[in-house]
């Protein structure tokens, strides 16, 4: 009975204070990828427009080097932003963690995803 009469603590029966939650690393990651991916598409499809402004007619030859390349970096480009999405979901799912660099990564690879497919879409009804 050492401390019999003293005053107790101001903070005696509050719960004790909680530690700030960390951004989750794969949401960070997945944010990234999204800044990294959306410029990188962006700018492969106006590579796109100028190599096909530049042929006569507008026309690109789909055969060509050009065309190939431009088309495997588009598609790597692809896989990029759904390994953005993937990295966003399970940033999302992870307890314990803040979550806003997960959603923003989901939301915008799902958009580069999406613009891309649109675009793809649109470009085969044209033919």
């Amino acid at each position: 009975m050492e401390n019999f009469g003293q005053p107790l603590p101001q903070n005696f029966g509050a719960p004790a204070p909680q530690p700030a939650l960390k951004h989750s690393g794969l949401g960070v990651a997945s944010f990234i990828i999204s800044m990294l991916g959306g410029p990188g598409m962006f700018l492969m499809l106006v590579v796109a427009g100028v190599l096909a402004a530049s042929v006569p007619g507008g026309k690109m030859d789909e055969s060509s080097p050009a065309a190939v390349g431009l088309g495997l970096v588009l598609i790597g480009g692809i896989a990029f932003a759904l390994v953005g999405v993937g990295l966003g979901i399970a940033g999302v799912a992870q307890k314990g963690r803040k979550k806003l660099f997960a959603v923003l990564g989901l939301v915008f690879n799902s958009l580069i995803v999406l613009g891309v497919a649109a675009l793809m879409v649109i470009g085969m009804a044209m033919d």
